[in-house]
């Protein structure tokens, strides 16, 4: 039979999702956790692949099997194998025509901002930090020209292996949760068909040079027209980036939500 699993992880100790002869990445520990539990080789694809220090709360991955076990037996029992930062949130058995990657309509992001005169403490590695204000409404317009297809090559890593620069950005919602006069938490919600590597954490860069007055909201739109990675702003932190993850047809079945939504603050869709 086919599974599929919900999957959350704290990102900061691993070399990203992908499998790395150091083994020490998720994909790694979730594999030898899944094959341990089923006592035979186990091999996983995901939903989307995230980058070292990136933080998932609902990485979805498929697999197949001739194991016969209970859903719960599968989550409870893989959980026994894995560190305490990566934890199976839910398992369920699909059609052998589902596919983790293909089957998804969109994928969404997050990114968490501390707005701090103070670097971050409990909070070190899994929020990005910045010390000047930020303001709502010059983000927001910059915001508006990203939506709709476009081609995202400014945004793009040079490493990218995408086949096409070309991306439906379907969402990008920005809110602002205030602490006190002088800090507050940011969350950036984007929602697209697929995105390119390093993308988000790209525009991240940008946001923070518009929203601190660094450059005008249609700096935004030049940066998109030239289609070029050098017009844009340096590459973001991967520390607040968190991996919401796919979006599918109800049809399947799967979850949208894991309770690893709640851990930060900002996080509760």
């Amino acid at each position: 039979m086919r599974l599929a699993l919900g999957l959350s992880y704290a990102g900061q100790h691993y070399e990203g999702w992908q499998s790395q002869s150091s083994g020490q990445t998720v994909q790694d520990h979730l594999e030898a956790a899944l094959s341990a539990f089923a006592t035979v080789p186990v091999r996983t694809l995901c939903a989307g692949r995230t980058d070292s220090g990136v933080h998932g709360l609902m990485q979805v991955v498929h697999f197949d099997t001739l194991l016969h076990r209970d859903m719960q037996s599968w989550v409870r029992g893989t959980n026994n194998f894995l560190p305490s930062d990566i934890a199976v949130q839910w398992a369920q058995e699909v059609p052998p025509n589902f596919h983790c990657r293909a089957s998804a309509n969109s994928r969404r992001y997050a990114y968490i901002v501390l707005q701090s005169p103070v670097r971050p403490s409990i909070e070190a590695q899994r929020v990005g930090w910045v010390y000047r204000p930020m303001h709502m409404e010059t983000m927001q317009l910059a915001a508006k020209c990203l939506l709709g297809e476009h081609d995202f090559t400014s945004f793009r890593a040079s490493s990218c292996q995408a086949l096409s620069p070309v991306k439906h950005m379907l969402r990008i919602d920005i809110q602002r949760i205030s602490q006190s006069q002088d800090s507050a938490y940011w969350r950036f919600d984007f929602q697209a068909s697929a995105f390119l590597h390093h993308m988000i954490r790209n525009l991240m860069g940008c946001f923070v040079a518009i929203g601190q007055g660094l450059q005008a909201p249609e700096w935004m739109q030049t940066v998109l027209q030239a289609r070029s990675r050098d017009a844009a702003a340096p590459t973001f932190s991967p520390d607040g980036l968190y991996f919401l993850g796919p979006v599918y047809d109800h049809s399947w079945g799967l979850p949208a939500r894991t309770v690893a939504y709640d851990s930060l603050p900002g996080l509760t869709p």
